[in-house]
């Protein structure tokens, strides 16, 4: 476990740089519990909209570095992640309301769309003169949705799951019955492709495994 001696939330108690987690988001905050990680907490709201024609990887790329340059103050890590569902190339974020929710939720109704994940790690240079480096991977997965009822549709738009969900759904959630398969990493889904995230972590040399 990383934790602090009397400070849980301020990462590893030697020369390591606080870890911080870029987002207000539960999910992403419990997947790193499950490593061991106890990052400082610090949710960064910014402009979600996507800029004219900005296809899917393009965009969680620009979301998850702009979201970790916000955040960023020295002597620290920073990761960000943005994560969106991309079906017949049309980005399906969080909806607006319940009636948007229904939309997205019949688009997605017996057939594959795309979850997509961009995570940034922005981490001081070695060099205390120059500015702090970023890197940022994308990771995809393939969901595959069976033929969704009229009223199972309703059903699970009145459970207010979909409501704060990139594509109206939640995989952890009521919506794993509507999931047949998916191809690709399940908690890039839930909204933080761990894989990915450990990589990172140990490429700079954050003690991941400590």
């Amino acid at each position: 476990m990383n934790d602090v001696e009397n400070d849980p939330e301020n990462g590893p108690a030697d020369a390591s740089p606080r870890l911080i987690l870029a987002s207000g988001s539960p999910r992403r905050r419990e997947l790193l519990a499950g490593l061991g990680l106890k990052p400082q907490i610090r949710p960064m709201d910014i402009d979600e909209t996507p800029l004219p024609e900005e296809k899917a990887e393009r965009y969680v790329m620009r979301l998850a570095e702009s979201k970790a340059r916000a955040q960023y103050e020295p002597g620290e890590l920073v990761l960000a992640a943005d994560t969106v569902v991309a079906v017949d190339g049309d980005l399906l974020g969080k909806p607006t309301d319940a009636e948007d929710a229904g939309r997205m939720l019949r688009r997605l109704s017996g057939r594959a769309h795309q979850v997509l994940t961009g995570v940034s790690l922005l981490k001081a240079d070695s060099d205390p003169s120059r500015a702090p480096t970023v890197t940022t991977l994308v990771v995809t997965t393939e969901v595959i949705f069976h033929s969704l009822s009229d009223r199972e549709i309703d059903w699970y738009v009145a459970s207010g799951e979909p409501m704060d969900k990139a594509g109206a759904y939640a995989i952890q959630g009521l919506a794993a019955i509507f999931v047949d398969r998916l191809e690709g990493n399940y908690s890039n889904v839930v909204g933080l492709p761990l894989p990915a995230v450990y990589r990172l972590l140990i490429d700079a040399d954050y003690p991941v495994l400590s």
